[in-house]
């Protein structure tokens, strides 16, 4: 296989995969009443049904990634799509709430070996001045899947059953594993390194801490748990940092101001982001009373924008800093959440269709040179450990964003189902979440600004040991 064969088919091996985890999860969004009929599961079940993956997914990621340093990336990389196939089967053939969550951990560990090795993967293939827009076709994958969640699942769940969506995510986790095979070398810059297993059983307590800690706030437990999780973490830090091989190279943060920089910026973002969609669901529905079907689509408006953008943000940062892409795209974000302040039971759509399309041009422009950013400022045995890091980011920022929505929402109007009375009490709360995710989009594009240069030293290699 030629060099151009080798990138066609790393690259998507990357899109397919990048597109099902975000696909799977907005279609199985919709789903959810119809699982909760089936199987008897109660709110509390149900939640399970996502928070069990994510939990897997964030404690093997980091791991996963190192282990693809020193086992290879494409092994780590098809054990993870073996996995996630094996999951989406139970979960496909699930009878009971039980065995329907089992299947959901077991997919999050196979989703979290795939994401902390499939940007490596094209990095590794992929030259400085192609990376870029190689990595904004992938996360444009990621954002396609976002849009098509929500009305192809619909479609398969009323059309098919809710089972058929894990029947498509097991079809094409087959197709990906008979593009994988293709691919007859490894990429292993780590083989004579060992794996830090105490490292990587102190991360897992950590973020299984941090994560049960955001989902029970603002209960008493909740904060314990969080403390205690930050607590851990920087145990493990300190213990990284007198490690010879560690996990994650302490180093990496401490002098590597684009690495370190980058990944904090992309905290940022999700933290500032992945909680609006959430609120705005909320408000279509509730405050502006449409129906789940056409509050679906409205809310589409924001992915398909970042489909669209992210792939030629990823070209443009291949030939300009990404920090100036990234912090434009930062800035887009504050400025779409900033048009959002004034939203009430009056809000025309036009101006909530331009607001979405606004965040989904900034976010689209940040990710990509974001990601190619941190890609391109470690070495090359580094790689998969640079990987790992983008999804935790991602998950991290996900729950914190969740975390301080489900806070200040419980602050507003307590552990009670929203109706008519206490609406403006739930919108006070939106305007209030609304102006903490802006700020905290102005703090990133400091953030982002701070990172300084990106040195593009990292060259293709498509071949690795045999």
């Amino acid at each position: 296989m030629d060099s151009a064969a080798i990138k066609r088919t790393t690259l998507a091996v990357a899109m397919i995969t990048s597109f099902i985890t975000p696909f799977m999860g907005a279609a199985a969004n919709i789903a959810l009443p119809r699982i909760s009929a089936d199987l008897n599961m109660d709110a509390i079940l149900l939640s399970w049904v996502a928070s069990g993956y994510l939990l897997a997914a964030a404690v093997f990621l980091l791991p996963a990634g190192r282990l693809a340093d020193i086992v290879g990336r494409k092994r780590i990389f098809s054990g993870g799509v073996l996995l996630f196939l094996a999951g989406s089967i139970l979960v496909a053939i699930s009878w009971s709430a039980t065995l329907l969550i089992a299947a959901r951990v077991v997919q999050g560990l196979g989703g979290g070996m795939v994401f902390g090795t499939s940007n490596a993967m094209l990095t590794s293939v992929f030259p400085a001045g192609e990376r870029g827009r190689a990595i904004g076709w992938n996360t444009g994958a990621v954002y396609l899947g976002l849009s098509m969640g929500p009305p192809l699942g619909g479609w398969m769940v009323q059309h098919l059953d809710w089972r058929s969506i894990f029947v498509l995510n097991a079809v094409l986790c087959l197709l990906i594993l008979v593009l994988i095979a293709r691919l007859r070398f490894e990429w292993q810059e780590a083989a004579e390194e060992p794996f830090d297993k105490a490292g990587a059983l102190t991360y897992g307590v950590g973020i299984i801490a941090i994560m049960y800690g955001f989902s029970a706030l603002p209960g008493a437990k909740g904060a314990l748990s969080l403390v205690a999780g930050l607590l851990i973490l920087a145990l493990f830090l300190r213990r990284e940092s007198r490690t010879a091989f560690p996990l994650l190279d302490v180093t990496l943060l401490r002098q590597n101001r684009v690495f370190a920089f980058s990944n904090l910026a992309a905290l940022i973002n999700y933290s500032a982001t992945f909680a609006v969609g959430f609120l705005l669901s909320l408000y279509l529905q509730y405050v502006k009373g449409l129906s789940p079907q056409m509050a679906g689509l409205l809310l589409m408006a924001q992915p398909i924008v970042m489909t669209l953008v992210a792939p030629l943000a990823g070209h443009l940062s291949d030939s300009i800093e990404p920090r100036w892409i990234a912090s434009l795209g930062m800035g887009l974000t504050a400025l779409g959440l900033f048009t959002l302040l004034t939203i009430d039971a009056h809000t025309s759509t036009l101006h909530l269709i331009i607001s979405l399309m606004i965040l989904g041009s900034g976010f689209g422009l940040f990710s990509s040179p974001n990601t190619n950013a941190i890609m391109g400022a470690v070495e090359r045995r580094q790689l998969g450990v640079a990987s790992a890091m983008v999804g935790t980011m991602r998950l991290v920022g996900q729950m914190l964003s969740m975390g301080v929505a489900t806070l200040i929402i419980a602050v507003q109007i307590g552990h009670t189902p929203i109706h008519n009375e206490n609406l403006p009490d739930f919108l006070k709360g939106m305007h209030l979440l609304l102006l903490i995710f802006a700020m905290l989009s102005l703090l990133g594009i400091l953030a982002s600004l701070a990172r300084g240069g990106v040195q593009r030293g990292i060259k293709a290699q498509p071949g690795g040991s045999p």
